[in-house]
């Protein structure tokens, strides 16, 4: 690290969302440019820096900040610039001129400790005065904050954020309670609040400390998929986290409690020797709210009548010259007799088929159809199937960050008839609850899914739970259709599903689902670099970037997404200049995708874009999602991450082209059968998996899915649950 001492002469770039800066600075006789977080300082002050020299192909030599102290300039000329930068409302630099012509070397002094002196100097009147006051006030927080943070330990870039979000009450609120940080601020965690906490003086037994432990603890547990997290295990997980004794945990959740930050449900208890189940508040209330909505659904009579299914069924098969299985006839009546139904089935069982003819009646009677999806990429596919718009959930029930949520409720329900959900094993409890809320009471809900595919990624087993309380008809699609059987995929897709051995075809032979042999974890990587830059494009005419995905069951070690992405990348955009942020490397026309749902970008977690431009100079990167650029700023990059290579998880709602997918024992953690099966649906024209027949043979046996925690089966068929106090 080298150190910098100068005054800011202009600024070039300030963002006011992050505080990312770009300034010329004069050091002696030379002019520097200097980037990092600086919260735009003012024209004129001083600067004492840390950080390190790089070489910006565009830009030339310039100095990166890890570290900065901001002071007011010591010189009557810096003083005029200082003053007179803009950084004040109202004061030029004329007026600059006049305050340090008038007060001289007590400029400073005056500033500091009289400022109501500035009267005194001809054109400041009492208004003027007070934005002057305001003004110089805020620069002071800002050098005082940066000053406190720093002196425990907070980065530049954390210490940014910090400040944007509580301005001058950040000394105040972060020594009260630190934290608070952990939930309020974006990228810190509850570790590092712990840091700043120990830094600041608190005790491991603070009740602060035990309550955010216990959030935090309720927090990760909701992102592996839990609802709620029994009482006895979740003390004992809290405990051991916080290093505290149990008693401790016990009355934090209490306080919790009482605080209605959390819900300890006593009415529903699992297991005596679990203990009554916690809830975060708001998945308490989602899970409540879900069961009475759907429940209250069921039992309201459609709007416009029932529509007979005999007849229907003779006109339907007359106007589309088929015969429907008699598995697809019966699901048809259910959607003509129910008020919600549920339809589930694998590839090649004849879902859409089923789908358009149910639209199909409907259309003729002009009932109004809306049909959804939760991904941008599931919707299209919905769209593309049946022939009519679909649209996501999201964008379905008019999310607005600035107006601060759905803005479709049972207050402005959807204009419907009928809605459909495609894959709607991908929705959480959230969602689901959110998008029931909407559903007017005379409409029908028909959801569509496939259960043995792998849960939602957010807390809840909606689909699951939903089919299991018998609160719900269920039409299950078992047989798969002559055409269909054709492609191997769909048939080995099946044969996994009911716990056989997938058939091993061969890329030499030209089928659609092929398995490469390979145990060594070097050579298997090099396999799936070679099929996708050349081996598939050649054989296939695919695209690498459009057409070809490679899923992987893990994120971690030399075949999961993270080490299969820099070789990827490397293979297919090797060239051009590299961007690093927070341990990613970036280049222009990189595939990528967003890692969590962003409300004000309208970008949502799993969607897949391209980067188009990275501009050094502003540390921003734009990515094209389906013809939109969206601009990420530099503190926005932990967002993204490439895409060549991502895990099972991550591609639900999805399908492609062409899938590669390693499957060796190097993944047992996560060997399940639920995760070959939905890895292998995503590919629509061919899967090649890699690995040994060994992970493939135990992916298929383990059909054990991981336990979740969820109360939605039981609330089905339980008495009305209490109102959500927060609607």
């Amino acid at each position: 690290m080298d150190e910098l001492n100068g005054q800011v002469e202009k600024i070039s770039f300030e963002s006011d969302e992050t505080g990312y800066t770009v300034a010329k600075v004069r050091c002696g006789r030379n002019l520097v440019t200097v980037v990092g977080n600086l919260l735009s300082p003012p024209v004129g002050s001083e600067l004492t820096m840390t950080g390190t020299w790089e070489q910006h192909p565009s830009f030339g030599r310039q100095f990166r900040v890890t570290r900065f102290e901001t002071r007011a300039p010591t010189t009557l000329k810096g003083l005029m610039k200082y003053l007179g930068s803009g950084m004040i409302p109202g004061l030029g630099e004329r007026m600059a001129e006049r305050i340090v012509r008038q007060f001289g070397d007590d400029t400073l002094s005056v500033l500091e400790h009289s400022i109501e002196r500035l009267s005194e100097v001809d054109g400041i009147g009492e208004k003027r005065l007070g934005r002057i006051q305001q003004a110089w006030n805020a620069q002071k927080h800002i050098r005082d904050v940066m000053i406190f943070l720093r002196s425990h330990a907070v980065g530049t870039g954390f210490a940014a954020r910090i400040y944007k979000r509580y301005e001058e009450k950040t000394i105040a609120v972060v020594t009260a309670n630190p934290f608070v940080l952990a939930t309020d601020v974006q990228g810190i965690g509850f570790k590092t609040a712990d840091t700043i906490a120990a830094s600041l003086g608190f005790e491991r037994t603070s009740p602060f400390r035990v309550s955010a432990g216990i959030l935090f603890c309720l927090n990760r547990l909701a992102e592996d998929g839990h609802v709620f997290y029994p009482m006895n295990p979740l003390i004992s997980l809290c405990a051991e986290l916080l290093g505290v004794d149990g008693n401790l945990v016990a009355q934090g959740i209490r306080d919790l409690s009482m605080d209605r930050k959390i819900i300890v449900d006593e009415t529903l208890v699992f297991s005596e020797e679990e203990g009554p189940p916690v809830y975060l508040a708001y998945l308490f209330f989602s899970e409540y709210g879900l069961a009475r909505r759907l429940s209250d659904l069921v039992a309201t009579p459609p709007g416009k009548g029932q529509l007979p299914p005999r007849t229907e069924l003779v006109w339907l098969e007359q106007r589309l010259a088929i015969r429907l299985a008699e598995r697809q006839r019966d699901a048809v009546s259910a959607a003509l007799e129910h008020k919600v139904l549920v339809i589930t089935g694998g590839p090649g069982t004849g879902k859409t088929t089923l789908i358009n003819a149910i639209l199909t009646i409907f259309g003729r009677h002009n009932r109004r159809i809306l049909l959804s999806a939760p991904t941008g990429r599931a919707a299209k596919r919905m769209g593309e199937a049946t022939g009519r718009p679909a649209r996501t959930i999201h964008r379905l029930l008019e999310f607005s960050f600035k107006a601060g949520g759905f803005q479709r409720n049972e207050k402005k329900p959807l204009s419907c008839d009928i809605l459909v959900v495609d894959e709607a094993s991908m929705i959480d409890v959230v969602l689901m609850y959110q998008l029931i809320r909407a559903v007017p009471p005379d409409s029908a809900l028909i959801l569509v899914g496939d259960v043995n595919q792998l849960p939602s990624v957010g807390p809840g087993h909606v689909l699951n739970d939903i089919i299991d309380s018998g609160a719900v008809p269920v039409v299950r699609l078992t047989d798969i259709f002559r055409q269909a059987g054709m492609s191997r995929i769909i048939v080995n897709a099946h044969k996994i599903n009911n716990g056989f051995l997938p058939h091993t075809g061969t890329f030499a032979a030209g089928d659609d689902y092929c398995f490469i042999e390979q145990e060594d974890p070097k050579k298997l990587s090099d396999i799936v670099v070679e099929l996708v830059r050349h081996r598939i494009p050649r054989r296939f005419n695919l695209d690498p970037f459009t057409d070809i995905q490679v899923l992987t069951p893990m994120h971690k070690g030399t075949l999961g997404s993270e080490a299969l992405n820099i070789l990827l990348q490397d293979a297919l955009n090797g060239g051009g200049e590299t961007f690093e942020r927070y341990g990613r490397r970036f280049r222009v026309n990189d595939k990528v995708m967003q890692l969590k749902n962003n409300y004000d970008k309208d970008v949502y977690n799993g969607d897949i874009g391209r980067i188009t431009a990275i501009d050094r100079d502003s540390q921003t990167v734009s990515v094209n999602f389906d013809g939109r650029d969206v601009v990420y700023d530099a503190m926005d990059l932990d967002e993204i991450s490439l895409a060549y290579a991502i895990s099972v998880h991550k591609s639900q709602g999805s399908e492609y082209p062409a899938v590669v997918m390693p499957v060796t024992t190097q993944h047992y953690v996560l060997l399940q059968r639920n995760l070959l099966y939905t890895g292998i649906t995503r590919g629509k024209e061919l899967v090649v998996i890699v690995g040994t027949k060994k992970a493939v043979a135990m992916a298929v046996k383990n059909n054990r899915t991981s336990l979740r925690y969820t109360g939605l089966k039981l609330r089905l068929g339980a008495v009305r649950p209490p109102s959500d106090p927060n609607g």
